[in-house]
């Protein structure tokens, strides 16, 4: 059982990596609230698995723990929000080596506060799959708009690159960061709460967040919104609410390295894009990709030693 915290963080990557493919198509730069609308579903979709969970698993949920929660709850909540934002001006390939830093950024803190001793073996994998995942995505900026120019097509810089842009993933990678370290804080160093009750503290807390945003769309932006018509937005719900469920696992199991690892979701992203939209893998971006991968094989086996 030691290991399984690897295995949850994978499965966090994973799922959050294909989530991301579909927060993009559900992210329309024509619509103001569109980042509203995948706070919904997801705050739905959470509230309808932690009742579900409650009752699967026979607990009993003690509503102190959502107010005992809540700063790692709103953190990550108002991190995901302007992740979402930010998803209407500028591409997932400049923001993603962004927003991955935030696994570094955990990392980072949690030596910082909580000094421990880490294998070799752990740093490797760390600096591996850290380094490889903002490699890949600064590729994938960097292709994209080299593809764009030969098509003939243009981007405004004003919305691609201006300092409003930009600032959208910064503001997630250090939120982020931060809600995952004091996470970590939580979960493993400190052990103030259970695995269940963060993930349904979490969940009920998104729950009541998107009740909230909804009868602000219907009532006051008076907007036409069918929660049952959102398809690209439900499932990057479903798999938001999948990877959830292995995080507080993972993060539970070994915080410090989990986060980085978890980090490598933008690996899943693009690997899935190719398989389902039928993209061709460059040279180099097989390269990376195998290092993020040596890196995760790395951590893997230095839990094992």
């Amino acid at each position: 059982m030691s290991t399984m915290w690897f295995i949850f963080a994978v499965l966090t990557a994973f799922a959050w990596g294909a989530a991301n493919l579909y927060y993009k198509k559900g992210s329309d730069p024509g619509d103001p609230t569109s980042h509203l609308k995948i706070v919904v579903m997801i705050g739905f979709v959470m509230g309808i698995h932690a009742v579900s969970y409650m009752l699967i698993k026979g607990i009993t949920f003690d509503v102190w723990n959502m107010v005992l929660y809540f700063p790692v709850s709103f953190m990550y909540i108002l991190s995901m929000t302007l992740g979402f934002v930010g998803l209407r001006y500028i591409e997932l390939s400049i923001a993603a080596p962004v927003q991955n830093s935030a696994g570094a950024i955990t990392a980072v803190l949690l030596m910082v506060f909580f000094p421990t001793s880490i294998s070799a073996l752990e740093i490797f994998g760390i600096v591996i799959v850290t380094v490889g995942v903002i490699m890949l995505a600064r590729y994938e900026q960097t292709h994209e708009h080299k593809i764009m120019l030969q098509n003939g097509e243009t981007f405004d810089p004003k919305y691609k690159l201006g300092f409003l842009a930009i600032t959208f993933p910064i503001l997630y990678a250090l939120i982020d960061g931060v809600g995952s370290f004091l996470d970590g804080v939580y979960l493993d160093k400190k052990q103030w709460m259970s695995e269940d009750n963060a993930l349904l503290a979490y969940e009920f807390t998104f729950l009541i967040c998107a009740i909230l945003v909804y009868l602000y769309l219907k009532f006051i932006k008076k907007e036409d919104f069918k929660i049952f018509k959102q398809k690209d937005r439900g499932i990057a719900a479903l798999l938001e609410t999948a990877g959830q469920f292995f995080y507080v696992f993972a993060m539970a199991g070994n915080a410090m390295i989990a986060a980085p690892l978890i980090a490598s979701s933008g690996i899943f992203s693009v690997l899935l894009s190719r398989i389902f939209l039928k993209e061709v893998l460059s040279k180099k971006q097989y390269v990376l990709i195998a290092a993020v991968m040596i890196g995760i094989i790395a951590l893997g086996i230095a839990e094992e030693l």
